[in-house]
């Protein structure tokens, strides 16, 4: 059996990522102080071993905590002051455009700049690596989005960030056709003005398929020359067998993982009923869900790397060691496509009757 490259990805313009990196979105956030400092102790000891395992990719954005994932990341490269000459490279990976603050519009004026001062200031670094626009809402009109591309550019032209970013297609599990359309048709218009070097986007097995011009989205980047940064690639757990926190709330909760909040518990049963098809395949080794979900996202291109939350080490400790084993073979990934694809249509069939809503990313 060949075993998994795990030989660093590169995304374009320098950027050379593990297949896996982390996701620091998880962040504690209480008014408790003693319960804050236990939780960014856990967050700190999580990252230093992600770090061990080969992780370098390190993904954050200033919403995430309100800054608070941002300040507990730059206390971890505080820590490597060297980075810059170690063998594995720490990526620094922020975002943009969620916190609008006293600006009329998060992307107006130089409000990107602003927010990039702060991000630097709170990751402890001089520049970023990555640094992608995180919404898709650019004002009326999109009157924001020439000056949005023309901060991001100038921030890349002085070499303060290495390669721009923007988000990708994406919409909920049980999308109708005409929301997955309305989705590519927007992120079509938009990748073709700002022509990101990267597309940072939620991906997983469950996530419904969106056809840009012809193509997935693996294609299409390649044709396009930009890398691919997949979030959520164990949609939140959901793919492991243990359901997460949250994941039954009802639709247009302001709580729990995107994407979730429109998941029923009629759905839910769908995907258990999917696993288990799995199980049947491929055993019941603890393990083995996550696997296959992290391997079936990982081999669509080598282009792409992929990051995954984590409340622990022991977490990050099974996420990692599925590369450590062999690489699925092509009657196996017929057989994880097959039984993901029958999970997305029955999820799909759900949601026929359902008004579509508008594209929000």
């Amino acid at each position: 059996m060949t075993a998994f490259d795990s030989t660093k990805r590169h995304l374009g313009r320098g950027l050379f990522a593990h297949p896996l990196g982390v996701n620091c979105g998880a962040v504690a956030v209480s008014d408790d102080p003693q319960q804050v400092e236990v939780s960014n102790g856990h967050f700190l000891d999580g990252l230093r071993r992600a770090v061990e395992l080969g992780a370098n990719l390190l993904d954050t954005a200033d919403c995430y905590g309100a800054g608070h994932a941002e300040r507990m990341l730059g206390r971890l490269l505080r820590e490597h002051p060297d980075r810059e000459h170690l063998d594995q490279r720490l990526l620094t990976s922020s975002k943009v455009g969620r916190i609008r603050g006293s600006a009329p519009h998060a992307y107006a004026g130089r409000h990107i700049h602003h927010q990039f001062q702060q991000t630097l200031e709170n990751l402890y670094t001089e520049k970023l690596d990555l640094y992608t626009l995180d919404s898709w809402d650019f004002g009326p009109q999109d009157g924001y989005l020439g000056s949005a591309i023309e901060q991001m550019c100038g921030l890349r032209d002085v070499g303060a960030v290495r390669a721009i970013g923007m988000r990708g297609p994406y919409v909920p599990y049980g999308a109708t056709a005409v929301e997955r359309d309305a989705c590519a048709a927007r992120f079509l218009h938009l990748f073709r003005i700002i022509r990101p070097n990267v597309v940072w986007t939620r991906f997983n097995a469950l996530t419904p398929v969106i056809t840009l011009d012809g193509e997935d989205l693996f294609a299409f980047t390649a044709r396009h020359g930009a890398g691919v940064i997949l979030a959520a690639p164990l949609a939140h757990g959901l793919l492991t067998g243990r359901a997460p926190r949250n994941a039954m709330l009802p639709p247009g909760s302001a709580n729990g993982p995107t994407g979730l909040t429109s998941l029923t518990p009629e759905k839910a049963m769908r995907v258990t009923a999917g696993l288990q098809t799995l199980h049947v395949h491929f055993g019941n080794e603890p393990g083995t869900l996550t696997r296959l979900a992290l391997l079936s996202c990982l081999q669509k291109a080598d282009h792409c790397a992929a990051v995954v939350g984590f409340t622990g080490k022991a977490q990050l400790e099974e996420s990692f060691g599925c590369l450590s084993g062999p690489a699925l073979t092509t009657p196996e990934l017929e057989v994880i496509d097959q039984v993901y694809a029958q999970i997305r249509t029955d999820m799909e069939e759900q949601s026929q009757h359902r008004t579509p809503q508008p594209v929000r990313t």
